[in-house]
């Protein structure tokens, strides 16, 4: 499973409450894209943390803070039901910290779908990528060790790449002429990282399976399918986690009743600790979103 729970939380929270979501920045927008299309009649508040990324560069004791103060944040601010940890490091940095001090808090956290990925594999290599602060943390590795037996793997911290996609989307200086600095960038680091892991294809010994190890990587999708090939298929985390989310509502009484009136522009805030003009640009190019819905906040 590609999700990391607790159990359900208290079901006095009251279904009509909205669930909230976080990650370092705007990548985990392909998380509440899942979650929306899975839980249609639920509100949501999601947070960017843009300020503070990217998490995957930082050091563990620092994004288990940022992960308590957001957590909290949402929980006093917006009276949250359930709370998705959309960031592969802030799972892997802080989600055991967060699940002691919210015990009855219905909780999901992200984590690189190893166990999909070796279901889906043909010639039993498989490519990860991610940030070197997924990649070299104790719960990832304890994971890859669970399949390390069943599968050839090769590892890749992509550095810089989390952030490259959050500038990606950064609206152009108004004098701004020639390419689209930011698209160069992420195709330029995405070659630079794939090429570094060898051979994609689906013969034998060629790596014919990659696994998104960072919410952020889904939007570069179109350029890792162009340099991996037709037959390389990407496994990510978004429809798992929006599964799971449903299960853990539903164990707790807490899911919004299916013929309740809800349209999703009216239920859905947009935060972000770091410049509205960039989560406004992402919210529309990503997800369709009108910038009205998009606002900063102190945390």
């Amino acid at each position: 499973m590609a999700s990391d729970q607790t159990g359900p939380g208290s079901p006095q929270a009251g279904h009509q409450k909205p669930i909230g979501v976080f990650d370092s920045g705007v990548g985990g927008l392909s998380v509440l894209k899942a979650l929306q299309a899975e839980l249609p009649h639920e509100r949501f508040v999601y947070l960017a943390d843009s300020a503070n990324a990217p998490y995957g560069e930082r050091g563990d004791s620092y994004v288990a803070a940022r992960t308590h103060a957001i957590s909290d944040y949402l929980l006093r601010t917006h009276g949250i039901k359930a709370l998705v940890v959309a960031c592969n490091t802030a799972t892997a940095a802080a989600i055991h910290e967060v699940r002691s001090a919210h015990p009855t808090l219905p909780l999901v956290g992200v984590e690189p779908a190893l166990k999909p990925a070796v279901a889906a594999t043909r010639t039993g290599r498989i490519g990860v990528i991610g940030t070197r602060g997924t990649l070299g943390s104790t719960k990832f590795n304890k994971l890859l060790d669970s399949v390390r037996s069943q599968a050839s793997w090769v590892v890749q911290p992509c550095d810089g790449l989390a952030h490259a996609i959050e500038r990606s989307v950064a609206p152009p200086p108004s004098d701004a002429e020639g390419p689209d600095v930011g698209a160069t960038e992420t195709g330029a680091l995405c070659t630079k990282y794939l090429q570094a892991m060898g051979k994609f294809g689906k013969s034998p010994g060629q790596i014919d399976t990659l696994v998104l190890g960072c919410t952020h990587y889904i939007f570069v999708a179109h350029e890792l399918r162009a340099l991996a090939g037709p037959h390389v298929q990407l496994i990510e985390t978004g429809q798992p986690v929006a599964r799971q989310t449903r299960r853990l509502l539903e164990s707790a009484g807490l899911l919004s009743p299916e013929n309740q009136q809800t349209t999703q522009s009216a239920e859905l805030r947009l935060l972000t600790t770091g410049a509205v003009e960039m989560l406004e640009a992402a919210a529309l190019r990503w997800m369709g979103i009108s910038s009205d819905q998009c606002q900063h906040v102190a945390v």
